[in-house]
């Protein structure tokens, strides 16, 4: 029998090709087919690139239902950190989006270690070019610190999104869509030096190579050496981006592109603790408890490649590959809390390599049905993880005094005395998809999706494989355009998350399933170049593996544990932004998120306890920029902020807690000349001491950056 993905893509790719067939023989105009007729205007739009527009939104972004649609048209809670905002923030890695991105927070638990949160919920999906790629606790050590220089702009979408990210949790997805090549000279370089001996610099050059332009490529490459307010830590990154475009036809081109990151950091895993019940033990931030021969080095290699073909009667074909080899080589060191007091260190050595192979197909495009204009994208995909963790851990525990600990005392252990550790297991899936945007007359439109997914586990290492079979996962959504400029909207989106417990049968239990519900009104001002949103969210996370209370003797017989699928979750709140243009010298952005989130069910803690106490409850986010004018018309000057309520961890009988803060930025720019701009950046301006990882008993405390400044030179051709 034939896997469903292969005939489903077979079937849309047969689809794509009888549309090409009737593009090539019929004469220009509608195609009549029936009630159904396909008319010759595009649905591809050129209003999506931010690079070069100076400004902090965009046109168009199809990461929610896979049609270009402005953040006004999606109904659902949509945001993009553009080009122009990471250079005037100085951002340099995703870490930096994900710290000032709308609705999101950044969690670090460790010098290199971090997690992405939003509504409640681990971020567990990433996307490229709208390619989905998987998140965990290993992997995202690996591909989540992804350098910008190769990035046109940060897209993310808050809520559910199965529809087009297939398996995942409903918190939130970010689409890292990647620069693409321009048929006019473009070069620039820039230089950057700031505190703790940071340096960076950046070269960016495209063009046409050939006469005609039909043939264009774009190189990228990055240098950057980081010291640290941190002791002993420091990381150097080598960053390269190629990629070419090619018209094989009017209608048809084809992209191919290529990109290596390189990381070499002394690093820490485990950071700093707190006390057993969660006291704080006032640590200074440069304090580092691990080694100076401790190590974490990551290579990050990736290939896509995709083929878009645009037909006379308006509809694109799009087939779309990608391919990740995700290496990392660590030794290093994590505490523990001592019987009695005190702290010991501990020390592991692993290698991982996590292979993530990405394919899909689809065809999108406008259609007519009882006199009106719809738009309609189907498509198929199919995506592998493989994972592959090796190393050990050595179980001899020294004590250290972390007031007074020295990272140069404490030997390299010898590999050879290790404890082994191995993992291997391969994840994949396989999908087809479908979305219309109805438009049944003029103020209303609904969208209308579903995608069927299949989904396999294979546990290499041992017992433990597991299967999800034909699981579907629905999206509806309705705008309403009260007037040219403003619409509200109501949406209902869900996504699904296989888990590994069984029940008391040995059966591996269904999957969780999370759903978001959404209400919400959207502006949009100045022919799109200001918008902004207001929205409700209710989502509930149902399915989670829920520890009997009495575990069977079965259970007991074979020393497991057994579950049912009764645990849920629910995240309620406020969702607020405007992003874009005030006049035309005055780029701002401001997001105001309310996240309320409690236990319906779980064994471990009562009806309407806290879910995620280490997500604050109120998160305000703003950046801006103004060009001054008159004899200072050269000059520019900006700021942003970022605050959060309180926050904190259960820690022992007690919690870590982390108070409400505030972080202040300042930016000023200068233009010398047609070619140079020069642009500094000072950071946490009140130098506010505060956790951007809560602490443990046994660590992953970290502290956010104190005050700190960086100076940038940009040369452009």
């Amino acid at each position: 029998m034939p896997l469903p993905f292969t005939s489903s893509l077979t079937g849309a790719l047969a689809l794509g090709f009888s549309a090409a067939t009737l593009a090539a023989t019929t004469s220009p105009g509608p195609l009549n087919l029936g009630e159904v007729n396909i008319n010759a205007q595009s649905v591809i739009t050129d209003n999506a690139t931010t690079e070069g527009s100076g400004s902090y939104t965009t046109g168009a972004m199809s990461t929610a239902v896979g049609l270009p649609l402005s953040i006004r048209e999606t109904p659902q809670s949509v945001s993009v950190i553009t080009r122009q905002r990471m250079d005037d923030q100085g951002m340099n890695d995703l870490n930096d989006v994900v710290k000032y991105a709308p609705g999101i927070t950044l969690r670090k638990f460790g010098g290199d270690r971090q997690q992405f949160l939003a509504r409640g919920f681990i971020i567990d999906n990433l996307m490229y070019d709208g390619l989905p790629t998987s998140l965990s606790t290993f992997t995202l050590d690996t591909i989540a610190g992804a350098d910008l220089a190769m990035y046109d702009r940060v897209e993310v979408v808050r809520g559910a999104t199965g529809l087009m990210s297939g398996a995942g949790s409903p918190s939130a997805t970010l689409n890292l869509v990647r620069k693409r090549p321009t048929a006019t000279p473009q070069v620039s370089i820039t230089t950057s030096a700031g505190s703790w001996d940071r340096y960076r610099t950046e070269v960016d050059a495209s063009n046409k190579l050939n006469e005609a332009g039909s043939l264009r490529g774009r190189v990228v490459a990055a240098y950057e050496d980081d010291k640290s307010y941190i002791d002993e830590r420091d990381k150097q990154r080598q960053t390269f981006y190629g990629v070419i475009e090619a018209d094989l036809s009017d209608a048809t081109t084809w992209t191919l592109g290529a990109s290596k990151q390189r990381d070499d950091a002394t690093s820490d895993w485990g950071s700093l603790p707190a006390g057993p019940n969660g006291e704080d033990l006032h640590l200074s931030r440069s304090t580092f408890l691990s080694n100076d021969w401790a190590y974490w080095d990551r290579d990050n290699v990736s290939l896509f490649t995709d083929l878009t073909t645009r037909f006379d009667n308006g509809w694109t074909s799009r087939l779309a590959f990608a391919k990740i080899w995700a290496e990392s080589n660590t030794f290093s060191s994590y505490l523990s809390a001592a019987k009695g007091g005190g702290f010991t260190q501990s020390s592991g050595q692993y290698d991982t390599t996590d292979v993530q192979t990405n394919l899909d197909g689809s065809l999108s495009g406008p259609f007519r049905l009882f006199g009106r204009e719809h738009e309609l994208t189907v498509g198929a995909s199919r995506r592998q993880e493989k994972f592959d963790q090796k190393g050990g851990f050595w179980a001899k525990a020294t004590p250290i005094d972390i007031y007074n600990f020295d990272p140069g005392v404490i030997p390299k252990p010898d590999i050879a005395d290790r404890t082994p550790y191995q993992s291997q297991n391969t994840a994949t899936e396989e999908g087809v998809y479908a979305a219309a945007r109805f438009n049944p007359f003029d103020p209303l439109h609904v969208i209308i999706g579903s995608r069927l997914s299949w989904y396999k586990y294979d546990n290499r290492s041992g017992t433990g494989d597991y299967k999800v079979t034909q699981q579907v996962t629905p999206y509806a959504g309705v705008v309403y355009d009260i007037n040219d400029t403003y619409s509200v909207y109501a949406s209902y989106t869900e996504i699904f998350k296989p888990q590994t417990q069984q029940d008391v049968a040995g059966s591996v239990l269904k999957p969780m399933t999370g759903e978001s519900y959404e209400v919400g009104i959207k502006g949009e001002y100045f022919n799109g170049e200001l918008n902004a949103s207001v929205a409700l969210f209710d989502m509930t996370q149902e399915n989670r593996a829920y520890a009997l209370d009495t575990q069977p003797s079965s259970c007991l017989a074979t020393n497991r544990t057994c579950y049912e699928a009764a645990g849920e979750v629910r995240s309620r709140g406020l969702d607020a932004e405007i992003s874009g243009a005030i006049t035309p010298d005055w780029q701002a952005s401001a997001a105001y998120t309310l996240v309320l989130s409690q236990f319906v069910k779980d064994k471990a803690f009562d009806k309407g306890n806290l879910f995620a106490p280490n997500q604050p409850k109120h998160l305000f986010k703003a950046a801006t920029t103004y060009h001054l004018q008159g004899d200072l018309q050269k000059v520019r000057i900006g700021a942003d902020v970022l605050a959060q309520s309180a926050t904190y961890g259960r820690v022992g009988n007690g919690h870590a807690e982390q108070d409400p803060y505030a972080v202040v930025g300042l930016m000023a720019g200068y233009r010398l000349d047609e070619h140079w701009d020069a642009r500094v950046n000072l950071n946490n301006v009140l130098d506010q001491k505060y956790w951007q990882g809560i602490p443990t008993a046994s660590g992953s405390g970290t502290y956010g950056d104190p005050r700190n400044l960086m100076f940038s030179l940009k040369w452009t051709l």
